[in-house]
């Protein structure tokens, strides 16, 4: 079977590198990005540039979005110059966003009539996972449209569920992003108290990570917290964003989430104090500026 062309629209820090992935494993893509350095920098390893979503669409059998939120995803699949004006019938859409799961049904709905299968993807595993092509992608749409795409999926990702239909991709990501934002505030108020106890940060971690309260999280954000440096490789901006879609979800379900209220008002008081650009283990900051910990 020919190689499948690839559309890949939106470059930024988890973008970029899984479209690398993509031409490592030997997909002919093309790209477009709303800033053009991202763009330069993957035409360079391989992938042809596009002037638009409809332009992207248009080149491709396979489309994949990565960006920041609902309203963009919705823009470029439904607006002007967007995916719906240069699809084929037969295009495979697969937004790898995360958004309202809402958005998504509508998105695939509106696509539907044009012929085009869409499947939501959202990922989890942060910078590090898109760039060693580990992350875990939760995925929904029906079965024969994922069997299309799997292989595509494994040159992203290790972790690939197909959970049930359009829409469960993004539910699922929603519960995980409860998970981490609990976590790291966890790991955060935990982190203080032994600054504060005058513990050695490096031997705390040692001995937490290998009992219960080890987890993804610390390990893979350990680094962050002995060297005090919060670069990101998520945004607080970015999860604070996903708390809200996570607070909309769950009143329409009538599911009471007391833990993320708190934690997302946490994130809120990042955002004020202007460090909404730090990754989000940096939610350490505030706990231990409440806790005068310098």
């Amino acid at each position: 079977m020919a190689q499948q062309t690839i559309g890949f629209i939106g470059l930024g820090i988890m973008g970029r590198p899984m479209a690398k992935n993509l031409i490592k494993a030997g997909y002919p893509l093309v790209v477009h990005s709303r800033s053009r350095g991202p763009v330069d920098d993957v035409v360079k390893s391989g992938a042809r540039a596009a002037s638009s979503p409809k332009d992207v669409a248009a080149q491709c059998d396979v489309l994949i979005t990565m960006l920041p939120n609902s309203p963009e995803v919705e823009q470029v699949a439904l607006g002007k110059d967007g995916i719906i004006e240069g699809a084929r019938p037969g295009l495979i859409f697969i937004d790898m966003s995360t958004i309202s799961p809402i958005v998504s049904q509508k998105v695939g709905k509106a696509l539907a009539a044009k012929g085009v299968k869409m499947l939501d993807a959202p990922v989890s595993g942060g910078e590090k996972g898109a760039i060693d092509a580990a992350l875990s992608i939760m995925i929904g749409g029906d079965k024969a449209t994922f069997d299309a795409v799997l292989p595509i999926f494994q040159a992203m990702g290790k972790t690939i569920t197909l959970l049930g239909p359009l829409g469960f991709g993004g539910f699922t990501k929603l519960a995980n992003q409860i998970i981490v934002a609990v976590n790291l505030t966890a790991l955060a108020e935990a982190l203080t108290l032994g600054k504060k106890a005058g513990l050695d940060r490096e031997l705390l971690l040692t001995a937490l990570a290998g009992g219960l309260a080890g987890s993804k999280c610390l390990e893979q954000k350990k680094p962050n917290y002995i060297a005090g440096t919060y670069n990101p490789g998520f945004k607080i901006d970015l999860h604070f964003k996903d708390l809200g879609l996570i607070m909309e979800s769950a009143r329409a379900l009538g599911v009471p989430l007391p833990a993320t209220a708190v934690v997302q008002e946490l994130f809120n008081a990042m955002r004020v104090k202007g460090r909404g650009g730090l990754d989000h283990s940096g939610i350490i900051t505030l706990l231990e500026d409440l806790a005068g910990a310098p």
